[in-house]
């Protein structure tokens, strides 16, 4: 199967989990039988300078988070950290994450969700 860019389906969130600003999220995948329904997300996701996604806890899946570019500020299960370029992030069933984008120039980063 090949997804053209054309096909895939393309999110704007404002203030996703109360963080300020918004994402942008490119699905890679459209329903979760693509990931033979081991998963609910694989998406190229862009957050802009000055904008995050809030903390949340994750029951029942482990998100992962690969940064493709730029970097960030990275609410790892209630320590904060830094994030960059190469980093891969792992927030395991029952704990939680959150990101914020302090820097100058979008961060971009491919996030995985698979059930636990």
């Amino acid at each position: 199967m090949i997804r053209k860019a054309s096909e895939k389906i393309v999110e704007r969130f404002d203030k996703k989990f109360d963080a300020d600003g918004y994402i942008l999220v490119r699905n890679l995948i459209n329903e979760p039988k693509e990931l033979n329904d081991k998963g609910r997300v694989f998406a190229h996701t862009t957050v802009p300078a000055g904008s995050g996604i809030g903390y949340h806890v994750h029951h029942g899946d482990t998100e992962i988070y690969y940064v493709i570019s730029g970097s960030a500020e990275y609410n790892d299960n209630g320590v904060i950290k830094k994030i960059e370029t190469g980093d891969v992030a792992i927030t395991p069933s029952g704990t939680g994450h959150g990101i914020k984008n302090n820097g100058s120039v979008p961060l971009e980063i491919i996030a995985l969700i698979l059930y636990s």
